[in-house]
């Protein structure tokens, strides 16, 4: 169990599909940074994004990084979220988008996007990730498809039932 810094998107898709409960099993904190915090309570979010970061959970909480590297080429909240993740030695940043994930990994980062996070749920017994993936097809999210595949055809290949040794 560990500390993760998260950016926007990976909360708010967990939060729409429903399995935003899994975080505080994988990791013991999760912290966000302000600018991820007033994204995800911007008029736009959906409601239960909005609600989820109104009563946020005892497992999250808000926290600024002290310097921001402005010489990361990201937006400001995945610029938070690498920044704290440095300061504060967390063990990965949650975070979708592509630039963003470079630069948190140019920085020493290690990475965990949505797909990933359901994934490693699913490989718990946690969650049935094909039928998470089809809620999250059913939001926003730009998902990429060889990547959904390639998550899905390991966790079918996880989820096989043994051969029952009787011929």
């Amino acid at each position: 169990m560990s500390i993760v810094v998260s950016d926007t998107s990976p909360l708010h898709y967990l939060i729409l599909c429903g399995a935003e409960t899994l975080l505080p099993r994988l990791f013991t904190r999760v912290v966000v940074p302000p600018t991820v915090f007033r994204e995800l309570q911007q008029p736009n979010a959906p409601p239960l994004v909005r609600q989820w970061a109104g009563s946020m959970p005892s497992w999250a909480s808000i926290q600024a990084p002290t310097t921001l590297s402005l010489s990361l080429d990201v937006d400001a909240g995945e610029l938070e979220a690498i920044c704290l993740a440095r300061e504060i030695n967390a063990a990965a940043v949650l975070m979708d988008d592509r630039a963003g994930r470079i630069a948190a990994r140019q920085c020493g980062l290690a990475v965990v996007g949505t797909i990933g996070l359901l994934e490693q749920a699913a490989a718990r017994g946690w969650l049935d990730l094909p039928q998470v993936i089809d809620r999250l097809r059913q939001t926003n999210a730009r998902l990429d498809l060889d990547l959904i595949r390639t998550a899905l055809s390991r966790d079918k290949s996880r989820t096989k039932l043994p051969p029952s040794g009787n011929a």
